[in-house]
């Protein structure tokens, strides 16, 4: 082996290759170059016969090992998952190596693998939860073995046919109550009233126009609450038989139906004082808006759209490059907020009346939004204001293809799995 043109020949997992000294001496300190030393023979598993090193590993990974000793440049087989590429590098002790540009999805690939696996498990899962408890011992309580036969009547719809029918009854309640909402809305009327007013100096009386008042709307509030006990005791019943109850109070959408639950019973707690508390009746206007969020359960009617589930998981891989990004817009936002409320400050038509002003219009003007509210005047104002809108283009359009090549490694990978599970089945 002391010639440098001398052939130096690898059996990897069968498969055999052949280069030269002067490619495995590429990279100092890795196994393969550590092969082109005279004592090599003594240390790996070397056949005199036939003058080869044996290696009991992948002959497809280590081709793309090769390669990357003859081109320079890294590059991850597409079939092949990052940590199984991962650990045969680490066992020809190459290690710090960054992948090439055109297999960077390929890495994008292997996050959203690890993240899907749970995505695409959770159906299969839930629907464990689902399926009837073996009727091996009969002395199980009544709860125990009723329990999850209650959980899929309320929260698989296709489970069974009882069950898709109480869908189908929640979906019209949850229409229900928000065409109630909606004419409720138009019944309860804020009056402002008049009020006279006597003028002593004038001896004249006027009225002057004070305060408001509420006008219940007592038919379409029992309508509302006809609709929200069925709710409770759907609420009631998923949350006593559901078989995590740590994982059912956690979720976004059942502290939505929690939420929503309250302001019925608190505006008929207060009925008759509720003028006095217009300031209480808006925010139970504001937990009313949930109604809406109650809508997302109608897909569970349907089968989840792949985007839709895809969708929750690449958000959880992109946290980091949003708060960055969130980063960098609240900067955006203090630094040509303040420039442009300084530009104006002389100018006797400007609209800003302090910093928390131009913060707003800044916000406006970055997210491209513009309501035309607030104006820089001022020529150099104007000019700063040119700055901030091309600084906000810029701000949404650089990341976009950040989030899209996550997104299309995660949708890849997803469809493949769906593919592979749909050949299960018809296998």
């Amino acid at each position: 082996m002391d010639s440098s043109r001398e052939k130096i020949t690898l059996n990897v997992g069968g498969v055999r290759h052949e280069t030269f000294p002067s490619i495995l001496q590429a990279f100092p300190g890795t196994k393969l170059c550590r092969l082109t030393e005279p004592q090599a023979a003594n240390i790996f598993d070397y056949d005199s016969n036939t003058k080869e090193f044996f290696f009991d590993r992948s002959p497809q990974l280590f081709g793309a090992v090769l390669n990357y000793y003859r081109t320079r440049n890294l590059h991850c087989p597409g079939d092949t998952c990052r940590s199984t590429f991962e650990e045969e590098l680490a066992f020809w002790e190459i290690s710090h190596v960054p992948v090439a540009p055109c297999c960077w999805w390929k890495v994008t690939n292997t996050e959203s693998q690890q993240a899907e696996g749970p995505l695409c498990d959770e159906r299969s899962e839930a629907d464990s939860h689902s399926l009837p408890v073996p009727m091996e011992r009969r002395n199980l309580s009544w709860r125990v073995r009723q329990q999850p036969k209650i959980w899929a009547l309320f929260e698989k719809p296709f489970s069974s046919l009882p069950a898709k029918c109480l869908a189908v009854v929640s979906l019209l309640f949850n229409i229900g109550i928000i065409i109630v909402f909606e004419e409720k809305s138009r019944a309860q009327i804020h009056h402002r009233y008049p009020l006279p007013i006597h003028d002593d100096l004038e001896n004249e009386t006027h009225h002057e126009i004070r305060g408001a008042f509420y006008q219940s709307a007592n038919n379409f509030l029992y309508l509302e609450l006809f609709c929200i006990l069925w709710f409770t005791f759907e609420f009631s019943m998923r949350l006593t038989f559901c078989p995590d109850k740590k994982k059912f109070l956690t979720n976004p959408l059942n502290i939505t139906d929690f939420l929503s639950l309250f302001p019925v019973y608190i505006e008929l707690f207060l009925t008759g004082h509720i003028n006095s508390m217009l300031s209480l009746l808006s925010w139970l206007g504001f937990f009313r808006a949930l109604y809406m969020v109650k809508l997302l359960k109608t897909l569970r009617l349907l089968e989840t759209p792949l985007m839709l589930r895809i969708l929750p998981i690449t958000f959880q891989f992109i946290l980091k490059e949003v708060f960055i990004l969130m980063m960098v817009f609240s900067f955006e936002v203090l630094f040509f907020g303040a420039l442009c409320y300084h530009a104006d400050l002389q100018s006797p038509e400007a609209h800003f009346g302090g910093l928390i002003d131009s913060f707003y219009w800044a916000v406006v003007t970055l997210t491209t939004v513009g309501y035309g509210d607030m104006v820089a005047v001022s020529p150099f104002g104007k000019a700063i204001a040119c700055c901030t809108a091309i600084c906000g283009i810029l701000t949404i359009i650089i990341p976009l293809p950040i989030f899209l090549i996550k997104f299309q490694g995660y949708y890849a990978t997803a469809v493949l799995k769906e593919k592979m599970k749909s050949n299960k089945r018809s296998n």
